[in-house]
């Protein structure tokens, strides 16, 4: 009976796989990313694209540009093989993340929801953007999903574990 009382045991192991903390070189961009791209010498190119269903951003001259899945870098590089292919004379791109894909926090909060993504950001911090917990929430652990190299990663986790973009966190009910 007094199993109840016990806090579950954080499973960490897979989320830490697919790469926690700081936002950086390790990001790879996916649908709900908005992007700002900048062509050097070329200011009608130059602008802020939002990353589609399927990881498109559409620019102008070449049209649609698969970014999803890269890391910003990458994408640049992506972006100047395709101007450099007749349309501009050895292209200089820079991609930088405008605005991160947003998370989502569900469960004994006061208001549920999709919010904007905060960088550094952690699970207490995401409650308290969900206006903090409901009366019956389960307070020092939540349930995070986030996407992985195989698909959906389920742990459980602290509430001082980073939150990264398009995480979805589960506040559990408590027994009593």
């Amino acid at each position: 009976m007094l199993g109840g009382c016990l806090r579950p045991d954080f499973r960490t192991d897979q989320l830490d796989a697919t790469g926690t903390g700081s936002i950086g070189a390790r990001y790879t961009l996916s649908a709900g990313d908005r992007l700002r791209v900048i062509v050097f010498g070329q200011d009608n190119l130059s602008n802020i694209y939002a990353v589609d269903g399927a990881g498109n951003i559409a620019m102008p001259l070449i049209g649609l540009v698969k970014v999803g899945g890269q890391p910003t870098a990458q994408a640049a590089r992506t972006i100047e093989a395709k101007l450099s292919a007749g349309f501009v004379r050895e292209p200089h791109v820079t991609v930088e993340v405008d605005a991160y894909r947003p998370f989502y926090i569900l469960g004994e909060v006061t208001t549920s929801g999709q919010y904007p993504y905060v960088n550094g950001m952690a699970v207490e911090t995401a409650v308290a953007i969900a206006a903090g917990f409901g009366p019956r929430a389960a307070r020092d652990y939540a349930v995070l999903t986030r996407e992985g190299r195989d698909g959906l990663v389920s742990g459980i986790v602290p509430m001082t574990y980073p939150v990264r973009p398009g995480d979805t966190i589960v506040i559990k009910e408590r027994f009593f």
